[in-house]
């Protein structure tokens, strides 16, 4: 046994500073013969769970424990605040549970910039600790340095007097010249009070070397580069895992402090227990026995589910039932029951089920799910494998608007010290920590750029920088290595130390989220049993998911799908306008004509298959039945993508399908002979060799994971059986039942091949059903569709934009915005789409709610001082008017929208103006009698409209979109021709199982990393930047086209040659490579040209004479302080090297006085950009 155990160190979960990893750390431990380790991570306990399975696969005791902040008053939230450090460690069970409480009543009540308890909550939850006096950032060494030798004293009276004989004074010595002084004063007063001193290293990271990673990532943390000399930095290299003989030197007049670390590694004797589960209760409304009340749900869906009950459906319900009540799962199944029938009885749309919780026949019958498992053969034991018990795990969809909803019914059921969300960490990604690194050690981004790219998406994690180059790659690993990679790590000297730091940093937390859809419920206050932290307002457990299981607490996810919103809404509209009501409850999903619609590939908008890969696939397969949706979107994936072809073939020409076995025919037909599901693995092994399906679970899980040492061994158990071992049944081997061995060992290869990347069907068949909903509502409703669709992406433009278009190109009129005729939302009546008036900007629901009762109330709005006087000016505001202008919700108004935007402040302030006197009893010149001509008297002014190309860009401004046309209109048949384009970066990925992995590279169906586009549209942003490696110009331009936006960079002597050509608003056809990384998409460009206006040449000179008499440049307006010289010559400087025709305006923001400038410019450039420098957005208009 080792003399010696750490009980100061700190993990990866000390966020800020700490870089010991878990394993390493532990592992390190072990080898060094400490008997023990002790985790105290700076004020939380992130790590615990996973310290503890370290400790227990290595073999040595756990010590729980935290380094917490203490402060005077945990309540006081104000001003500066004095933090110091505290160490405890649990004893026991009752340590352990006043660990986690005192954890989080630091998150929940105490913390300010810090998570910190005070002494009162510390004397409270005391018993079972064993508290060390910390480091020099303890309370009492502080007040040691600071010279209050009587207060330090005073202060270890009191921690001995609470803690008794579990108190000790901490000596550390990491060669600093105030540890002196500490350690002599702490000795003195262990002597004259009777406390034991422990020795400690406040450990940071593992070896002496580490020192510099540690530093690298604090800076990272910091945002600092190494050599910024006002950066926090640990004082020396002293702060890692010291051997026990490195300890002895570091205390060699204090032995007794040495193995005082042993006495109370022997205190401590907490572990955690796993399987023993903590679910709520589930008490019956009726007052019945659980279990009878499960039974009463199960016959009544039973009767309303099926029209006559089968022998199959009967066994099914029984077994099912006899493993739920064996394995404690019965109020399980009621819990998901309840909150999802609350929902329901509250107007919320639940989705048909997802994950592996679709093949049990119970979930059906009562609710859970809405997926015949029996018609579409799903198995149970793919759920719920009695042979390899595990917790179930209901994810359940619900429309995504109101899932909030049920979060907040399962805290009211349960109680709110018994529900809370799950936490998540954000973590260092491979090319994120070199780029993170590189910037800490200021190589230059180019190089960094150049490494990162070269990193190719498929490696999987953990350790993707130690495979793509090649660092202690194992003899039996697979090389993964990157040649271009290992060549830059040996010959440049900067790339090898980003490198070799990066991969010790990379996956390591960097902070702390709340998970999307992750509740854990407790039958018990759950801070008795674990740490709960805090995100914002909101309450979180401290554990992850996987490990809050493994303790035994009911983990929930609520999804939102917001396809559920759609569909939901789609029915409503449907029956307002025509009256009919769809229930989808009743449909056979077997409409030949929705099945036709797919066929074409029209499925924009259709859950899952809006793609254009899925809209090719699907008019390649030709689906005809719900089964052939369930295997395509179970195909079009990473992996089975390549069974496309040969499966699209088969359905074409069944006769060409061949079996190796005639039992495999009704397992395979249904996918043409395809293996695509795990299903049919499992079926496969059941029927052929004799397995159970439980242990067929099993082996489509070793083929899931790849275990390749395992699926060898139970290849052998496959082809020729074997007899019941370790509470496994035996199986009786395809060759004994007259399959050909050869033959065996080809199907067993393809079951390997295919079963790795096998799709869940219970989940397809799932969310097909949601494909299938969607694709009906938009082939026999497919305005009302649309509306919905649009209403559910009212904040987003970019998915506005391309519905609107597509609603055009199916000749659905979108009629625009009107004062008189939109609702708050998208409205639809007679095959046409009027805008609603919330997805203008600057229009809150507050305003368009009071203009909307408004209306109703007194009538339609006459003009624009009508609507002015009408509303209350509190809530409208002067760009709420702007937006209303400028989108055309006036025009009802026979005004032109630049004649409005020049009067509309005026008639605000003249309101605002008369109500202060009416408020004040003073009255109008008018009197009553004229009072309603008065607001009439500020005239229109006799000034142009908008040409169309502003009306079109203002409308962007205020909508996202434009309305009344396109500024590419003209553009279109020349846009065919490209490649590329911004609708092919809409990425839906809410249809992905929880166990499928997707890849980064496959997030944008059918781009690939350096692929030649052809490509185009407008110039709407531009952004000049220069290189870091050279400090050359470039610039990133954002462009948009009929369907989308992206991003273009222009480099180097690309940039120099096209510079010319950039203007905003311009109309360039590109040609370039795209990149595609951990940061999206973009075009590289390498050439760059202006498309001409396609318009007839002859219409053009007609309109010659015309356009050159009407045309007239923008103005550009400016409000900034003219009474500040060094601005007003600053920006005016800047205006004279952008000449041009504009006539500038400027406004004196103090004075409001306004000047039009003899100065001429040019505003479609970079001096709008160059202007941010001066002035705020708000203050600039070009108009």
């Amino acid at each position: 046994m080792g003399n010696f155990v750490h009980l100061h160190v700190h993990t990866e979960y000390s966020l800020l500073d700490g870089a010991a990893r878990i394993d390493k750390v532990v592992k390190v431990a072990k080898e060094m013969g400490m008997p023990a380790l002790a985790i105290t991570d700076h004020g939380n306990m992130y790590g615990a769970v996973a310290f503890f399975d370290a400790c227990v696969a290595q073999g040595i005791k756990p010590i729980f424990g935290c380094e917490f902040y203490t402060c005077d008053d945990l309540h006081v939230k104000s001003g500066k605040i004095k933090l110091n450090h505290l160490v405890l460690l649990a004893k026991n069970e009752v340590g352990y549970h006043n660990l986690c409480k005192l954890n989080s009543i630091a998150f929940d009540q105490g913390f300010y910039y810090k998570p910190r308890i005070d002494r009162n909550t510390l004397k409270k939850y005391s018993e079972g600790l064993v508290c060390l006096s910390a480091c020099l950032a303890g309370e009492i060494p502080q007040a040691i340095l600071n010279r209050q030798y009587d207060e330090a004293e005073n202060i270890v009276k009191w921690f001995k007097d609470v803690f008794k004989d579990d108190f000790y004074l901490e000596l550390q010595n990491h060669k600093l010249e105030e540890q002196i002084e500490v350690n002599s004063r702490l000795r003195e007063y262990a002597k004259k009070y009777n406390i034991k001193t422990v020795a400690t290293n406040d450990v940071h990271y593992i070896y002496r070397e580490d020192s510099v990673t540690q530093d690298v990532l604090m800076c990272v943390q910091m945002s600092k580069t190494i050599d910024d000399p006002d950066r926090m930095k640990f004082p020396n290299d002293e702060f890692y895992l010291k051997s026990p003989e490195e300890m002895a030197e570091a205390f060699p007049n204090d032995a007794d402090a040495l193995e005082t670390t042993l006495e109370i590694a022997d205190k401590c004797n907490f572990e955690l227990v796993y399987g023993h589960y903590m679910y709520p209760k589930y008490v019956p409304v009726t007052g019945q026995d659980p279990k009878d009340y499960f039974r009463d749900l199960i016959e009544a869906g039973l009767k309303k589910k099926y029209k006559q009950e089968t022998p199959e459906i009967r066994e099914r319900i029984e077994y099912e039932l006899g493993v739920i009540s064996k394995l404690g799962y019965v109020e399980y199944y009621l819990i998901v029951w309840d909150y999802i029938n609350a929902a329901r009885e509250r107007g919320i749309s639940v989705g048909p089920g997802r994950g592996s919780g679709v093949g049990s026949i119970i979930a059906y019958l009562i609710g859970i799910t809405d997926v015949d498992p029996i018609k579409y053969g799903l198995f149970f034991e793919r759920f719920l494998n009695p042979e390899r018990v595990s917790a179930p795990d209901f994810d359940i969809d619900f429309e995504d608007s109101r899932r909030a909803e049920v979060f907040e019914y399962v805290k009211d059921k349960y109680g709110v010290d018994r529900v809370v969300k799950i936490i998540t960490f954000g973590t260092m990604a491979a090319k994120n920590a070199i780029k993170d690194v590189g910037r800490v050690l200021k190589v230059p981004y180019s190089e960094l750029d150049q490494v990162t790219k070269a990193i190719p998406n498929t490696i999987k994690r953990p350790n993707i920088i130690a495979k793509v180059f090649g660092i202690n790659k194992k003899p039996d690993a697979p090389d993964e290595s990157v040649p271009e990679l290992v060549e830059m790590y040996n010959s440049n000297d900067d790339i090898k130390k980003v490198v070799d730091i990066a991969y010790k940093l990379e996956d390591s937390p960097r902070q702390t989220g709340i998970h999307a859809c992750g509740v854990i419920i407790g039958g018990d206050i759950l801070d008795k049993h674990i740490p709960l932290a805090k995100n914002g307002d909101i309450l979180t457990s401290q554990y992850v998911g996987g490990e809050l299981e493994h303790l035994g607490l009911l983990k929930m996810d609520f999804l939102g799908l917001r396809n559920l919103s759609d569909i939901k809404m789609a029915i409503e509209l449907i029956k307002q306008n025509y009256g009919v009501s769809i229930n989808f409850d009743e449909m056979e999903y077997d409409d030949p004509e929705v099945y036709k619609m797919i066929s074409t590939g029209n499925t924009m908008a259709v859950f899952q298959l809006e793609s254009g890969g899925f809209q090719k696939f699907m008019r390649e397969l030709q689906p005809t039945c719900l089964e052939d949706i369930i295997a395509g979107v179970s195909l079009y994936r990473p992996g089975p993508m390549d069974s496309i072809p040969t499966f699209v073939k088969n359905k074409h020409n069944p006769a060409g399908i061949q079996y190796v076995s005639p039992l495999l025919k009704p397992i395979l037909e249904v996918t043409y002979g395809c293996i695509v599901y795990q299903e049919q693995v499992m079926k496969i092994v059941q029927v052929l060799a004799g397995y159970t399906l439980g242990r067929a679970d099993s082996v489509r899980k070793m083929m899931g994971k790849k275990k390749l040492k395992d699926l060898k061994l139970e290849r052998e158990v496959f082809l020729h059986g074997c007899e019941p071992q370790n509470g496994k049944a035996g199986v009786e081997g395809a060759v004994k039942r007259g399959l050909d061995e050869g033959v065996a060992n080809k199907l067993w290869d393809e079951m390997e091949k295919f079963g790795s990347y096998a799709f869940n069907k219970s989940h397809a068949a799932a969310y097909a059903h949601v494909t299938y909903q969607t694709a009906y509502l938009k082939c026999h409703y497919e305005a009302e569709f649309l509306t919905a669709v649009l209403n559910n992406r009212i904040t987003n433009s970019d998915e506005i934009k391309n519905y609107i278009s597509f609603a055009r190109e199916e000749n659905i009129q979108v009629l625009p915005p009107d004062i008189n005729l939109s609702d708050t939302y998208f409205t639809v009546k007679d095959n046409k789409i009027r805008f609603g008036l919330a997805a203008l900007k600057n229009v809150g629901v507050n305003v368009v709610d009071q203009i909307i009762n408004e209306r109703k109330l007194n009538g339609n709005y006459k003009d624009l001082n009508d609507f002015i006087n009408r509303l209350d000016t509190a809530l409208l505001n002067k760009r709420c008017v702007e937006s209303m202008i400028l989108s055309g919700a006036f025009d009802c108004f026979g005004v032109k929208r630049s004649q409005m935007m020049r009067v509309y402040p005026q008639i605000i302030e003249k309101v605002v103006s008369d109500r202060k006197r009416q408020a004040t009893g003073q009255f109008s010149m008018f009197g009553d009698v004229l009072k309603d001509d008065a607001i009439n008297i500020i005239a229109m002014p006799n000034i142009p409209e908008y040409d169309d190309q502003t009306k079109l860009k203002l409308e962007k401004e205020v909508v996202g979109i434009y309305i009344s046309g396109h500024p590419l209109a003209n553009y279109v048949d020349i846009f065919k021709s490209f490649n590329f384009n911004g609708g092919m970066l809409q990425v839906n990925d809410e249809s992905a199982d929880d166990d499928d992995e997707q890849d980064d590279e496959n997030k944008y169906d059918g781009l690939t990393d350096g692929m030649d586009v052809l490509c185009g549209g407008l110039i709407s942003e531009m952004k000049k930047v220069y290189s870091k490696k050279d400090g050359s110009e470039m610039a990133i331009l954002k462009i948009e086209d009929m369907y989308g936006s992206f991003d273009a960079m222009l480099f180097g002597r690309t940039y120099t040659n096209h510079k010319s050509l950039i203007e905003i608003d311009k109309i360039v056809k590109i040609k370039g490579k795209l990149t595609i990384n951990d940061r999206g998409v973009c075009v590289r460009v390498d050439n760059l040209s202006e498309i001409q206006n396609p318009v007839d040449a002859k219409v053009k000179e007609e309109n010659l004479d015309k356009q050159v008499e009407d045309k007239r440049e923008p103005t550009l307006y400016l409000m900034y302080d003219l009474t500040d010289k060094k601005l007003a010559d600053d920006i005016y400087d800047l205006l004279k090297n952008y000449p041009g025709d504009s006539p500038v305006i400027v406004k004196c923001s103090k004075q409001h006085q306004a000047f039009k400038l003899k100065t001429t410019v040019n505003p479609k450039g970079f001096l709008i950009n160059e202007l941010h420098a001066y002035i705020d957005d708000d203050y600039i208009k070009v108009i």
